[in-house]
């Protein structure tokens, strides 16, 4: 394994000016810096990043910890994230929670350890609470994507959930569809609460009415048992002209359940969600969707959580950027205003 003492000999130079340069410490001509990099690329040296850190106080390690890697917005999220990183000279690491609790602070621990800048964190739920709190006491800086947390004043990026919500539920109420079915994540997560407030604020502002029994909550996470949202659809009546499901893995499951019953979208219920299926999305466009800015909220998160990190005294005050949505119409929706 290649060391410092070998790039030092090759390059003419002490094993101290080989580190300065390493870390971008102390005084070193740029020619001198030139040379040694040069021995550095032709002996395919790597710095030891943990090495690094103990003496400039930072790896250039950025930590993403997502919910659920199989839903396409965070495969697109993490996309951005990884972008900003890079163009900002950090690598970025990853971990997937599953919506879990356990597997967040696992997870916890292995940022703890591998001594990451600072994190990039969409939280399972309200519970996360003392997670952050962990991460804010060891001083790591974090940005909360995607999720809020209540009791954490924190950057956060995140998109219109509310308005998103409220915005199906106005093209579906504009097309006749008066008995519109919910099926939304945990309450114990803050974009699902959001989206339960603007489903019943448009409902309001359409003068429909509002009944609970139209309303599953269930969690967003792949794989779920169908036969809960199937047993829920036949409970329903009269049954609902259209379901609004608040995430994308969650609209593909309910069409499944649909299906099954030898009912048709649009035909017998209509289907509208938040975000994408990715390039199923592209190569047969169907779903009715409220398309976040995916990308953004990554690109974005990661610059804030780069500026906290560089904000040595603490000064910055906590940012909150809400990124606005965007209703793309297709065919997942049926227009029964003509009907009686």
């Amino acid at each position: 394994m290649t060391t410092i003492y070998d790039i030092a000999k090759l390059a003419n130079v002490s094993a101290m000016t080989v580190s300065k340069v390493i870390n971008n410490t102390g005084s070193i001509s740029e020619k001198t810096k030139a040379k040694v990099r040069r021995v550095m690329e032709e002996l395919n040296y790597v710095p030891n990043q943990m090495a690094r850190g103990l003496v400039t106080q930072q790896t250039r390690l950025l930590f993403l910890l997502i919910t659920d890697i199989t839903n396409p917005f965070y495969t697109t999220l993490a996309r951005g994230a990884e972008d900003a990183a890079r163009k900002y000279g950090y690598r970025l690491l990853f971990g997937n929670s599953d919506e879990s609790l356990e597997k967040e602070s696992g997870y916890l621990d292995t940022i703890l350890g591998a001594r990451a800048d600072g994190v990039l964190f969409s939280p399972a739920g309200d519970r996360s609470l003392p997670h952050l709190q962990k991460l804010r006491k060891q001083k790591i800086p974090f940005v909360l994507l995607d999720r809020e947390v209540p009791g954490m004043d924190c950057d956060v990026v995140l998109g219109d959930s509310k308005e998103g919500a409220k915005l199906l539920i106005n093209h579906l109420a504009e097309r006749g569809h008066r008995r519109i079915a919910l099926i939304n994540g945990s309450s114990e997560i803050s974009s699902a609460r959001l989206r339960a407030q603007g489903y019943a604020e448009a409902h309001k502002l359409n003068d429909l009415e509002l009944n609970e029994d139209y309303v599953l909550e269930t969690d967003y996470t792949s794989h779920q048992d169908l036969r809960v949202m199937s047993g829920w659809l036949d409970r329903l009546s009269p049954r609902p002209t259209a379901i609004l499901a608040c995430n994308n893995i969650l609209a593909s499951e309910a069409i499944e359940t649909i299906r099954a019953k030898g009912l048709k979208v649009p035909d017998d219920i209509s289907v509208v969600c938040f975000d994408d299926l990715g390039y199923m999305s592209r190569i047969s466009p169907f779903l009715t969707v409220i398309a976040q800015q995916a990308y953004e909220i990554g690109y974005l998160g990661t610059q804030l959580l780069i500026e906290r990190i560089q904000d040595k005294d603490g000064q910055r005050p906590w940012k909150k950027l809400i990124l606005p949505v965007e209703l793309i119409s297709r065919s997942s929706v049926a227009d029964i205003s003509g009907q009686g």
